[in-house]
């Protein structure tokens, strides 16, 4: 994605259209104040990062015994309806 320059100054006196313009089309801005970066607006990622993932299957509701079994068991039949395929070095050409 291209990130544009502007001055502070430029940011300031449209911050509303800069900041809608960051949320609504993706667009990225690199603040400058005399000529050197000093910041950047750009959009939030969305979703989570591989940090958060243990709190997250922490919050999940345990499973009792039977629940667990009936997991285990659906992920097995999945895994056996999924085409089997060689592993592949992608770094062969």
């Amino acid at each position: 994605m291209h990130t544009t320059s502007l001055s502070v100054t430029e940011m300031v006196r449209g911050f509303s259209d800069y900041v809608n313009r960051v949320a609504y089309r993706g667009e990225r801005f690199i603040l400058l104040k005399g000529r050197k970066p000093v910041a950047e607006l750009r959009p939030v990622p969305a979703g989570r990062v591989l940090g958060e993932l243990e709190d997250v299957l922490r919050s999940l509701p345990a499973l009792n015994a039977a629940e667990a079994a009936d997991f285990a068991a659906d992920i097995e039949e999945a895994r056996t309806r999924l085409p089997r395929e060689e592993l592949r070095d992608p770094w062969q050409s």
